[in-house]
């Protein structure tokens, strides 16, 4: 099992400070390598919505530039306010200057503001996400190439410059049923994140995703569990910290219930997302993070991690963890991952650890 760091760049402008932000966030990709891990996730947010990474190419970029062996991922990047040329163009440009370490997340986007920001039509969403996953595939793998789809249309074109990785693997984002099958029959990876639908329908939707790999005569695609992690020596003080964060990460997540779609004319008639579902039970999470996330020692880890493999089927092949959510300090994030690097770790794989700078 492979490990890796995620950011959502939640961001609470009473508590922080964005270029230190910044800052902060790039040294916790600098210690993720020098601890072992094997990748850093980073997600798009616009507005002040809830985060503040606008553009994760941008940010992994400037990530290449300081890590030599990090995977460099995004979960997701959102198809619903770009064309997918340009996608295809930026992130191939990543995975050039990275030395081919890019692992591309796509979602289709839940959130109105976003919507009603660029001025995105909500109705196009599922069609825009899955002509967007066609085009993008097609401009890596294919010299030349036209199409003539619901939403875009285009003459013979050729896009540079090309990727690296012949093609690097691309994530959906899987959260509803729907989901997860459409990547287990076009041979995608997955993610699974526990505290949008809760850990019993996660497992009965990628087992779901198993079943149209394995009927689609696909043996190659991985999963990516996202949980949260807090670790300390001591069990309680682990879980009081829990408590504090993910109740602050998950009321920004929730911030914008009152917009839902039935409140905003942008979603009328728009093709059902999941997203746009989860609120309540979002911000319920604080209530049952032990259940949700990875909580108490590093010994507690080591079980969790056992009993959430098994519990999907042992074909988890990365689990990735959030260090600093909920305006969680840098000091306390460095903590759970150096817990993590060298009394977790060890248990699942053979890791050099070196002290971060």
């Amino acid at each position: 099992m492979d490990f890796g760091i995620i950011s959502l760049f939640d961001f609470y402008p009473e508590l922080q400070e964005e270029t230190s932000y910044y800052e902060e966030t790039l040294k916790v990709a600098r210690d993720a390598e020098a601890l072992g891990f094997d990748s850093l996730w980073v997600g798009e947010e616009h507005f002040y919505h809830f985060g503040i990474c606008a553009n994760p190419a941008v940010f992994l970029a400037a990530v290449a530039r300081e890590t030599t062996r990090l995977r460099l991922g995004t979960s997701v990047a959102l198809t619903a306010f770009d064309h997918p040329l340009r996608r295809a163009e930026d992130f191939a440009m990543l995975d050039v200057i990275s030395g081919g370490r890019l692992n591309l997340g796509l979602g289709r986007g839940g959130i109105p503001r976003h919507f009603e920001g660029f001025g995105a039509d909500a109705r196009e969403s599922k069609a825009r996400y899955e002509e967007s996953l066609e085009i993008i595939k097609k401009a890596w793998t294919e010299d030349e190439f036209s199409y003539d789809g619901e939403i875009f249309k285009f003459p013979e074109i050729s896009v540079s410059p090309k990727p690296i990785q012949s093609p690097p693997p691309i994530w959906r984002g899987t959260v509803s049923e729907e989901s997860f099958i459409k990547a287990g029959v076009n041979g995608d990876n997955a993610f699974v994140v526990p505290w949008s639908r809760g850990e019993d329908e996660m497992r009965r939707n990628h087992a779901l995703y198993r079943e149209a790999l394995a009927a689609n005569g696909h043996t190659e695609a991985k999963t990516t569990a996202v949980y949260m992690m807090f670790l300390d020596e001591d069990h309680d003080t682990a879980v009081a910290e829990a408590a504090l964060h993910a109740d602050r990460y998950m009321r920004l997540n929730n911030s914008a219930a009152r917009k839902r779609r039935e409140g905003s004319a942008t979603f009328q008639n728009a093709p059902k997302s999941a997203l746009f579902e989860l609120q309540d039970r979002i911000l319920s999470v604080a209530n049952h993070i032990e259940k949700v996330g990875i909580v108490g020692t590093p010994e507690r880890a080591i079980e969790r991690i056992h009993e959430i493999n098994e519990g999907y089927g042992g074909a988890i092949d990365e689990l990735v963890f959030y260090p600093h959510a909920g305006a969680r300090s840098p000091e306390l994030g460095l903590k759970t991952m150096k817990l993590f690097a060298e009394q977790v770790m060890p248990a699942f794989k053979n890791v050099t650890v070196a002290q971060p700078a």
